[in-house]
Order: structure tokens, then sequence, then C-alpha cells
């Protein structure tokens, strides 16, 4: 066994990999192993995923289909981090998944292959941002009509300025907080960390422990809606459709690769923040969804625009849990507000992220104006990034309004809106179930896209010149990796079927047309000018 280095030592061999990777040290190394795991975990949050994207797991499958399908999930997203620790221990950058690409596509197609890549990822990083505190913007809006007596007993519905009002606040928070030290937002993070654990420990606790009508455990696991109410009735495809929620419920874990730079012995650490993490969220996040589909006794009414949540199922299934029992529905707004929390510090984290992502691409050149955004502060934060994300974030939300006609399905409509705002024009209204669906796919591919591109260059150009770090995965490396690149294949094949028959246009899924317009963008922006001057990582070092 290696002897264990001392924090010295630790810090001149992170100095001296990242020298060797081509970039000198600007941000603060100042995160654990603990704190880097803290990041992407906060940033699962399948609090916030899961409770994101229930009524799509309802309506199209059902209990079956979110219990047994998570499971299925859960192996083969085990495939897709797996081989990304096993990338990130050798090239443990603030670049991440751009820089992987670059050095593993080979010479003659590092700088497209960065490109793209990086373009998916940061897109997709927007889009995050503002899903996540768009999200809680409208959870607030739901719980503060609950508390007032909920839609059915004359409660207060906010308006959309209002919820834009909250949301405009909320970023600024988050701003402010990024803005803070690294020391400072590795506290939130372990906090986000701690609170999504506590969280969900509490809610599967109380939730069960409170209702006096439970489903039993034939219903959750074998229970198969098919009236989704959308013309779909064969169960395959149903339950193809449905595993999109546990799709999208466990995302974001690239970020242990972005905090690197700032993480202590982070060719061991980022992986297993990679890992840990994944590992962890698929776990709770399954006893999560088993917990709450334990209430769940009456389909079409949770999924019904006219129950007191406006639709949204499982602020409604709290609410019925809680009257049933104590004749008052706080309980249920005090299980929602555990549940904002948890979306609160994930929003923290993403910024975080997304920051780290922005200022690493544009350390290279990547960005317009990239001399502005790659600076840090005199608190070695990437202080004008920051700030570009929530900027970024506020202007998607325009666009999401826009589009929101009504609340009957408030709770769908907390997607990441970047490709809404590309491609909002096809949207005739953001409050129907199909354009969530559509807009959650294109949300889920988008970022799985990013994720497999460099684990593809891994296994195809850079399988026999590949050199790994302290984690790998030996000689598993290359069926891992071909698996992972399947899967994402595989689910954005799915992800890009009808979800509404007869196809018509107000139902229409446009994820093939908007993730096919992302690639076409970033290909034509480099035909047509990029390819004249960007080579991909810059090195800023002498070497």
């Amino acid at each position: 066994m290696a002897p264990r280095r001392s924090a010295a030592e630790t810090a001149d061999a992170d100095r001296a990999r990242l020298h060797q990777l081509g970039y000198k040290q600007e941000l603060k190394r100042g995160l654990s192993a603990v704190s880097n795991f803290a990041f992407s975990f906060s940033i699962i949050s399948v609090l916030m995923g899961v409770t994101a994207t229930y009524n799509t797991g309802l309506r199209y499958g059902g209990p079956a289909s979110m219990t047994l399908g998570w499971l299925v999930v859960t192996v083969f997203n085990g495939c897709v981090a797996l081989s990304m620790a096993e990338i990130c221990s050798a090239y443990p950058t603030s670049g991440g998944l751009y820089y992987w690409s670059a050095k593993l596509a080979g010479k003659e197609w590092a700088p497209l292959a960065s490109w793209v890549t990086g373009w998916f990822n940061i897109v997709g990083q927007w889009a995050g941002t503002t899903s996540v505190d768009f999200s809680l913007a409208q959870l607030i809006q739901v719980i503060v009509l609950l508390g007032t007596g909920g839609a059915n007993g004359g409660g207060y519905l906010a308006s959309k300025y209002v919820v834009l009002a909250i949301y405009g606040l909320i970023l600024v928070l988050h701003g402010l907080i990024n803005s803070l030290p690294i020391r400072w937002l590795s506290w939130f993070g372990k906090l986000g960390a701690f609170w999504n654990v506590a969280g969900i420990l509490v809610l599967v606790i109380l939730i069960p422990a409170v209702a006096k009508e439970r489903a039993s455990v034939e219903f959750i696991f074998t229970h198969f809606n098919t009236d989704n109410g959308m013309g779909i009735h064969n169960k395959a495809y149903i339950l193809a459709v449905g595993l999109l929620m546990s799709q999208y419920s466990v995302l974001g874990y690239d970020a242990s690769a972005h905090m690197t730079e700032e993480t202590k012995g982070a060719d061991r650490s980022g992986p297993i923040g990679i890992i840990s993490a994944v590992a962890l969220s698929s776990i709770f996040g399954w006893i999560y969804l088993v917990a709450l589909t334990s209430v769940v006794t009456d389909i079409p009414y949770l999924l019904s625009p006219g129950n007191d949540a406006g639709g949204n199922a499982i602020a409604q299934a709290l609410y019925t849990t809680f009257r049933a029992r104590y004749g008052t529905g706080v309980g249920a707004v005090a299980c929602l507000a555990v549940i904002a929390g948890a979306m609160f510090l994930c929003g923290i984290g993403s910024i975080t992220s997304n920051s780290r992502m922005g200022y690493a691409f544009s350390r290279d050149g990547a960005m317009p104006y990239s001399n502005v955004w790659h600076r840090v502060s005199t608190h070695e934060v990437p202080l004008n990034m920051v700030w570009l994300s929530v900027a970024v974030a506020f202007a998607m939300a325009l666009t999401v309004l826009n589009y929101t006609q009504n609340f009957s399905h408030a709770s769908s409509v907390n997607i990441h809106s970047l490709v809404i705002h590309i491609f909002g024009m096809y949207m005739q209204s953001l409050g129907s179930q199909v354009a969530f669906q559509a807009m959650a796919s294109i949300a889920t591919i988008g970022l799985y896209i990013s994720y497999a591109l460099p684990i593809f260059f891994r296994v195809t150009t850079a399988r026999k010149t590949f050199i790994p770090g302290p984690f790998h995965l030996g000689r598993y490396g290359i069926a891992v990796g071909w698996t992972a690149v399947l899967w994402v294949a595989f689910v954005t094949v799915l992800f890009s079927l009808p979800v509404a028959y007869p196809v018509a246009k107000d139902d229409f899924n446009y994820t093939p047309v908007a993730v096919g317009g992302v690639l076409l963008l970033s290909i034509g922006a480099w035909v047509l000018h990029a390819r004249f001057w960007f080579q991909g990582p810059i090195i800023n070092v002498d070497t």
C-alpha cells in the first residue's frame, strides 16, 4: 500500500498534475473529498428531481413504472458514472467533459470534439440552473396556495409576475452566496448533502406514518397505469416513456469534475465524488419514491388540474394525507418546505458548477468575451462567470413565462429553459403534459450526450492510448464504457419518440428537433467561424 501523503505533499501533487495538464493553479484548492461529493449530491438532489418529474412517472406507467424503472435506470447510470470517474481520475480539471474529449479524440479531431462537448455541457448547465430555481419559485407558489386554503378553498394563487419576482430574488441570493470564498461554498455543499439525506429520512418515516389510507405493497410494485389521457396504450411504450422520471432525477454529477481544481487530492477525490453521489442518490431516491407512492391511492384525482394543488400530484397527495389525519394541511406545507430547502441548496450548487465550467471554457477561449469570464476575484472565485450564470438563468425564465398559460400543470413547467428560448416558437403551451415531456427529454438528453461523448472517445480513438489515473476500471473499462455509450444512445432515441397519439401540431414531441438544433448550431458555428481559431484546451503554463 502506498504511504499516505501529507497535506503539503497532496497540494504539491495536485499543482504538479494540473501543470502537466497545461494549467496553472488559479482557483483556491480548499475542498476535501467529502466537499466534492457534497456538491454533486446536492445538485443531483433527488428530493428536487423526483418531486419535479413525479407527475410524468405517475401518468406514464404509474407505480410499477417508477419503482421498478428506477432500478433499471440505476444500473445503466452507474455505468455512465463509473466511466466518467475513470476519465476524471486521469484528467482532473475544471473543464471536465470538454477537456476529456479533446484529450481522448485524437489530435485531428480534438478541437471539434472539445467544442461540441463543451457547448452541450454548458447549455445543459445553464438550463439546469434555470430549471432548479424556477421550480423552486413555482413550489413556493404551491406552498402559499395550500397554506391559504388551496385552489378549492379560496387560497391565494400568485400571478406569474409574482413568481418571476420570487425567482429573481432566489437567483440574486444564489449569486451572492456564490460570490463568497470557497470555504463558504464548501459549507453550503455539505449542508445540501445533509439536508437531502435528513429530509428524505424524515419524509419516508413521516409520510407512511401519517397516512390513514396506504397503498398495498402489490400496488406500489405491480400496478401499471395505462390511463394516461395521451392516447398511448401499449404497455412497453408507456414504460419506456415513464423512464424519463428516473433518468432525469439523477443528473448533474459532472459537478465533481468541474470542482477538481478546487479539490485536494483531485485525481482520487473527484472520481469518488462522482461515484458516491450517484450511488447514494440512487438509493435514497428509490426509498423516497417508494414512500411517496405509498400514499398514492387515486391517480386520476392527483393528476387532475381541479385538485387543491392545481395538478401537482405530490403536493396534493401530501395535502390529502395530512388533512385526513389532522383536519389541516399544515403538515403537508411543512413537508413541501423541506423539499423547497433542498431545491434552494441545489440551486447554489448549480450556479457553482456552472460558473466553474464557464470559467474553464472561457479560459480556453471558447466563449464570446472569454477574457472577461475567466477572471477570478481576490477570493479566487470566478465572480464574473457567477453573475453571467445568474443573468442567463433570469433571461431564460422570461421565455418560460411567455409560454406558461395556466397554473393547472404548474408543476410541469420546471424544465431546462435554454432550449425553450431557442425553440420556443414550436411550443403552443408549456402548460401541457406533452410540452413538459419534450422539454424534460431535451434536458436529460442534452446533458447525457455531453457525458457520453468523452466516454465514446475513451473506448474508440483512445482505447489503446488512454493512461488511467489512480482510479480505473482495469480490464472492465471498455465494457463498462460501451454499456454507458449504448445506454445514452438508447435513451436519446427513446425520449425522441411521440408521447401522445394521434400526433398533432399541439402535441408533437420536438425533442429531436431541439437536440438536433443544438448540434446543428454548434457544428454550424464551428464550420463558419470557430474552426479557424479554436484549437481546444489552451496551455497557460510554461512547458
